[in-house]
């Protein structure tokens, strides 16, 4: 099933070009309520790319969200060319649906050749062989996190640590998430789509930890959360057919907004991109 999953994820990352930088993207056949948050940003950046002039590779993504897209109908994803030079680029990606604005995403690219160089160290983790699959970890609680047990899986999951439902029902606390993720399946040589979906799965873990730093889940515990915006720094080409390592914390939640951020490292120990999202969250007590 998960590799009819990454079809899906690969199909709706396909996009229809139907007018001048104008394309349109699909939903997979599992879809949340509303429009998952990484299918728009990878559609959105897919689109960005598919209009460069020169081959260069992405620097940076930053999305705006605005309003909560339906999985019912297509997104429209309209593409504004700001600069186009041999070594830098830049574009906006306006996702609509329905004459309605989703989203705004500003993508660069630069290529910026050899500089200096240094690295955070990853962190002393086992390897994901020998980690349970996500589908052995969400054994149990089906009724806690539907939602999960029916999403759309395109990526293969090892956690590092309990995920949120587990660490929960533990009666535990964390203040990291990490994870080991690939994509569950065979994937093309185009390396945008490499990075699209490592886009994709940014928005999987970035979150939890603001939640599980104070010992809650989701399912278990009544939470609204809802992403305002996202980005994310490339620094080194992801190969997403081999495992990397996303480490994600939560530096700061206050007035009813948090803070995730992270790292994912490739099985090297290389930073291959940088993850800031801040997000709406509110706990209701008592109601879980």
């Amino acid at each position: 099933m998960a590799k009819a999953d990454l079809d899906d994820l690969l199909a709706i990352l396909d996009l229809s070009p139907i007018g001048d930088d104008v394309f349109a993207g699909a939903h997979p056949r599992k879809n949340p309520v509303r429009t998952f948050g990484g299918q728009l940003m990878a559609q959105a950046f897919v689109a960005a790319s598919r209009t460069l002039v020169h081959d260069l590779p992405p620097s940076a993504l930053a999305v705006h969200f605005i309003a909560g897209g339906d999985p019912a109908a297509d997104i429209e994803f309209h593409v504004v060319r700001l600069r186009d030079e041999r070594r830098f680029a830049n574009r906006r990606v306006d996702a609509m649906q329905g004459g309605r604005l989703l989203a705004t995403a500003l993508v660069s690219y630069l290529s910026g050749g050899r500089g200096l160089e240094h690295n955070i160290d990853m962190p002393d983790l086992p390897g994901p062989e020998g980690l349970p699959t996500i589908d052995e970890l969400l054994a149990g609680y089906e009724e806690v996190v539907p939602g999960f047990v029916n999403a759309l899986r395109p990526i293969e999951w090892r956690y590092t640590n309990d995920p949120a439902w587990v660490m929960r029902d533990r009666g535990g606390s964390l203040a990291h998430n990490r994870v080991w993720l690939k994509a569950d399946g065979a994937m093309p040589a185009d390396p945008t789509l490499h990075t699209a979906a490592m886009v994709y799965s940014s928005d999987t873990t970035v979150l939890d930890s603001i939640i599980t730093t104070h010992g809650l889940s989701w399912g278990w515990d009544r939470i609204f959360a809802v992403t305002v915006n996202h980005s994310v720094w490339f620094h080194r080409q992801v190969d997403f057919s081999d495992w990397v390592l996303y480490s994600t914390s939560s530096p700061v939640a206050a007035e009813s907004r948090g803070l995730g951020s992270g790292h994912f490292f490739d099985p090297a120990g290389q930073v291959v991109a940088t993850v800031v999202q801040e997000g709406i969250v509110k706990h209701f007590p008592g109601n879980g």
